[in-house]
């Protein structure tokens, strides 16, 4: 069987280091709030080309301390209007919902399946104050003319970096080109723990205090809370896990990559459609994902050969009980996609001739 994401693999391919730095943190006797978080966000900051780094718990709790914060701030009010893809995991949805934020939900552009400028800013109304981009399955999905329609309307940008750590805008990083980014570190990430974390990245200083702060229960000094905040703070040894995987990141990505290429020049079933890529630094393949009107069937077909893949995503935000309210709205370029993608395996440990397997099968598709 070649697995989706052989995680157990991944991690052995960096084990001894992984080993000595969850020795190292064991036998510090230091567990949280300690100099392996420091370092890592200072290094995670430097890597994104950002000026601050906040480790936190999780992806979600990145994104939602972000919006948080710019409420406090008096950047947000409840009620107020933040554009997101229709065509995303169901965590860019909640991170608007659980901070009293009303999420406008934008069709995609059906060549990155990533925002549309244009659908963006015709959901512009005076109740807007962001736009959330996501780098969905690894492509960059931020543009200037995204960033100059936010400047012009005076809007926040805040990427939703989850599935993106690595990828260029031009010279820039994914985390460091809108006016702030939530990322997740989930072991399936192309930058994973070995268990939930996450991060925000922004220039930002008052932001980053902000989020800083109500991260660790509203305190900037023990005992002293000036928010209602929440605990959400990367333990040290996730830290210094994520600190030796920081180190492979653009070599696993070029991995990535070169197993990405592989299937867009061998790939040649006519009932299939490849992914598009905008630039090859842009996209850090994440995902993987193809189309076809007959994806029950292929994914059948493949299995048989022995050949696992996964479904990102098979229901819509918009149609999932959490929000039944909005059950009943269209979004018919969104519905089409989660009733056709599929992800085929990819990651820094799958071989070419597994690659080429993988191929050959779909090839063999009728």
């Amino acid at each position: 069987m070649i697995k989706f994401l052989d995680l157990q693999k991944i991690t052995a391919s960096y084990h001894s280091e992984i080993q000595d730095a969850v020795n190292r943190v064991v036998s510090s006797g230091w567990y949280l709030l300690g100099n392996e978080v420091k370092t890592f966000e200072e290094q995670y900051a430097a890597y994104c080309g950002s000026s601050h780094c906040i480790a936190v718990a999780n992806g979600l709790d990145a994104l939602s301390l972000i919006l948080r914060a710019y409420k406090e701030m008096g950047v947000l009010q409840d009620g107020d209007e933040v554009i997101v893809p229709a065509n995303t995991y169901i965590a860019s949805l909640l991170a608007v919902t659980v901070n009293h934020l009303k999420p406008v939900l934008a069709e995609p552009e059906m060549i990155t399946y990533n925002l549309d400028v244009k659908e963006v800013e015709k959901l512009i109304t005076p109740r807007t104050r962001a736009v959330m981009v996501v780098h969905l399955y690894g492509q960059c999905g931020y543009s200037n003319e995204l960033r100059e329609l936010c400047r012009k309307r005076g809007l926040k940008l805040i990427e939703d970096n989850a599935q993106a750590q690595g990828a260029f805008y031009h010279t820039k990083r994914t985390g460091n080109l809108g006016d702030a980014a939530g990322t997740s570190f989930y072991p399936g990430k192309n930058l994973g723990a070995l268990g939930d974390a996450g991060a925000v990245t922004t220039n930002d200083a008052i932001l980053a205090e902000t989020v800083r702060t109500l991260a660790n229960y509203g305190s900037k000094v023990k005992y002293i809370n000036e928010y209602a905040g929440q605990n959400s703070r990367l333990d040290e040894i996730q830290a210094a896990v994520l600190k030796v995987k920081l180190a492979y990141l653009d070599s696993d990505n070029a991995k990535r990559r070169q197993i990405a290429h592989r299937y867009l020049t061998g790939i040649h079933n006519p009932r299939i459609v490849l992914p598009a890529v905008q630039t090859e630094e842009g996209h850090v393949w994440h995902l993987f994902v193809i189309r076809t009107a007959e994806r029950e069937r292929l994914q059948q077909f493949l299995q048989e050969k022995g050949i696992q893949t996964l479904i990102h995503y098979p229901v819509p935000p918009h149609k999932q009980a959490a929000y039944s309210e909005r059950n009943e709205e269209e979004y018919l370029l969104t519905e089409q996609l989660h009733r056709e993608v599929l992800s085929l395996p990819i990651s820094p440990v799958l071989t070419l001739t597994e690659a080429d397997t993988i191929i050959e099968a779909i090839n063999e598709f009728r």
